[in-house]
């Protein structure tokens, strides 16, 4: 079984899109977070990622990436 994904994205930002749509064409299943649309969600995203307050972070179990190949 494989661990689930959650995706925390802005509509904003054009890494989410872009991250979006890889997960969708490698047929992964992801939960995604809007945080245009559940802006209480900040204050987690800046404890996953040091303070910042960047989109997309996608969380895998206790792996954590920040951005979309290296770039966000």
């Amino acid at each position: 079984m494989s661990e689930s994904i959650v995706l925390y994205t802005h509509p904003d930002c054009s890494y989410s899109d872009a991250l979006k749509e890889e997960l969708t064409d490698l047929a992964l299943d992801f939960e995604e977070i809007n945080l245009a649309l559940k802006p209480d969600l900040w204050e987690k995203v800046e404890e996953l990622t040091g303070g910042e307050r960047i989109t997309p972070v996608m969380v895998t179990g206790d792996n954590v990436e920040v951005g979309f190949h290296g770039v966000g």
